[in-house]
């Protein structure tokens, strides 16, 4: 049995001190609605109960599917590699990044730079990359791009979507659990076009043809799981909640989910424990268990 966590959208905060050249733009907006809500809303003590509580399950292996950061300021990036470094050695943690962590331009580069050897395929290189774990095969998709205000859209891109395929063939010669992890929700759980995955249906229809056993992402802040018809049968397309968030009327109470994997290739068996927060952050505990394999 191998115990994948998945983690994601943690919004590591205080934020650092900036200056005005760094706080232009999109980044003003942001720094506005971090004081003025988000940070009340993603709480450093929660992701401590968080983490301590995932760490208590000793899984193989984590992943955690993007915005670590909040602006991606300059400062915003070190802080979040001590973080990570907290979750687990790069071998032992897998990282995808979100639209946050690419808030602009000029931050393109900047999760690379810094948390690299959690985003590096174990052949080399970068996006779509693959780490074997046991049985798992962990395919990394990044959907974070820059975008201008009031905007968190995101988009994979033609290059990775024709990559992406010819891995999910190659693995499945391979006999391998084979997970997608993005930060975006390749089905959305709410309407928001200003959110949404750009190529979300180019995506699909890749996954579609040649399958995948599990899909992992964040992004909308909610515990979710949907279903997407493939080749190969019904892949769970599953999200978790802000890791850091203490809940409000569009989003749920900070949790991870823990996979149970087993089985063998053509009899795969996927057991999903949903852990956290209930309303009210009356402690964590175990919210929710059911087989998605």
């Amino acid at each position: 049995m191998f115990t994948l966590a998945h983690l994601s959208d943690p919004h590591l905060g205080p934020l650092p001190r900036a200056n005005m050249r760094e706080l232009s733009g999109k980044r003003a907006i942001g720094f506005i609605n971090w004081h003025r809500r988000r940070k009340t809303f993603h709480r450093g003590d929660i992701l401590d109960e968080i983490l301590h509580d995932l760490k208590d399950h000793k899984p193989d292996h984590i992943a955690v599917t993007g915005d670590l950061v909040n602006l991606a300021l300059p400062g915003e990036f070190a802080p979040a590699l001590q973080w990570l470094r907290r979750v687990g050695e790069p071998k032992d943690v897998t990282v995808v990044p979100g639209n946050h962590d690419l808030y602009v331009r000029t931050a393109t580069h900047d999760p690379h730079t810094h948390w690299g050897e959690y985003m590096l395929c174990d052949a080399g290189g970068h996006f779509p990359f693959v780490r074997r774990r046991g049985p798992v095969a962990l395919i990394g998709l990044s959907s974070a791009i820059p975008t201008p205000p009031f905007m968190a859209t995101g988009k994979v891109g033609a290059l990775q979507l024709d990559r992406l395929a010819t891995l999910l063939a190659q693995l499945a010669g391979e006999k391998t659990f084979r997970v997608v992890l993005i930060h975006h929700p390749p089905m959305r759980s709410r309407g928001d076009r200003f959110k949404r995955l750009i190529d979300s249906a180019a995506l699909r229809a890749v996954l579609a043809e040649h399958g995948a056993e599990l899909v992992l992402h964040g992004h909308d802040h909610v515990h979710s799981v949907k279903f997407l018809d493939s080749a190969n049968g019904k892949i769970p397309i599953v999200g978790v909640p802000s890791a850091s968030a203490r809940g409000g009327e569009a989003s749920d109470p900070a949790g991870y989910h823990l996979y149970k994997i087993g089985g063998a290739p053509g009899a795969w068996r996927c057991e999903a424990i949903t852990r956290g927060f209930r309303r009210g952050l009356d402690g964590i505990g175990e919210i929710a268990k059911r087989m998605l394999v």
